[in-house]
């Protein structure tokens, strides 16, 4: 295992796609994974899955897939195979889930674990997340835990540093402000390994953060496996 390293990303966002896929190509070496956004199955999405894929190829992303964390749910209906197919992208799902804490994503969602908790419920406790996932062989990450009301930094002087997180996000690409620096400072003082995510709710940020994995992925579980593996780095593309 290694350390998580971050990376902060300043050539122009297309110039470092190119590069990205002459070196590495989309279906092999490293695989860069925008690990946070929301489609139009979140109350507060305003984009289409098929719409990210578009604006992933014509702008030259430098990702090669995304996952959808949507809010309070997990999406079992949606088959994006298809799209992913067509795009030659990955598209994964997850889910995003409300704590004491602040928000937390859960990647390796299971139908086992969707009975251990409603993931509806707004005031989920954190140890209950935590513990069903580790059951479930699923990776709870607290997400923009640097933000007011809903990160996790912001409850930690009232709960307490809470026992069985290992990964946070770092870098999120709705943050303001000193957000993502409060994250980091976190993460380092916590021992914690750090994701990126673009937490896009509209087309146009998909892929402003992400992160960047060693190996393939293509499904839930070896986005899970490689979580667990911690040899990741979070990447942002923001200016």
């Amino acid at each position: 295992m290694r350390a998580t390293l971050t990376c902060r990303v300043r050539q122009p966002i297309r110039v470092v796609g190119l590069v990205c896929r002459i070196l590495y190509g989309v279906n092999g070496g490293l695989v860069i994974l925008d690990l946070h956004t929301h489609s139009i199955k979140s109350d507060d999405g305003r984009a289409k899955v098929q719409n990210y894929c578009q604006w992933i190829r014509t702008r030259e992303l430098p990702i090669d897939g995304f996952v959808l964390t949507e809010h309070r749910q997990f999406d079992l209906e949606s088959d994006y195979s298809a799209l992913a197919s067509e795009f030659d992208l990955t598209i994964l799902k997850a889910s995003e889930v409300e704590t004491e804490y602040g928000h937390v994503l859960v990647f390796g969602v299971s139908e086992g674990l969707l009975q251990e908790f409603d993931f509806r419920n707004i005031q989920l406790p954190l140890a209950q997340v935590i513990e069903a996932c580790a059951r479930h062989d699923a990776v709870p990450v607290p997400c923009h835990p640097g933000r007011p009301r809903v990160g996790m930094s912001a409850h930690l002087d009232e709960f307490g540093i809470p026992d069985g997180v290992r990964i946070v996000e770092i870098y999120n690409g709705g943050s303001r402000g000193e957000e993502d620096d409060v994250a980091q400072t976190m993460a380092t003082k916590l021992g914690y390994l750090g994701i990126g995510g673009s937490d896009a709710h509209i087309v146009s940020h998909v892929g402003r953060c992400a992160t960047r994995f060693p190996a393939q992925i293509s499904t839930e579980q070896e986005l899970v496996e490689a979580l667990k593996a911690e040899d990741f780095e979070a990447l942002t593309y923001r200016k």
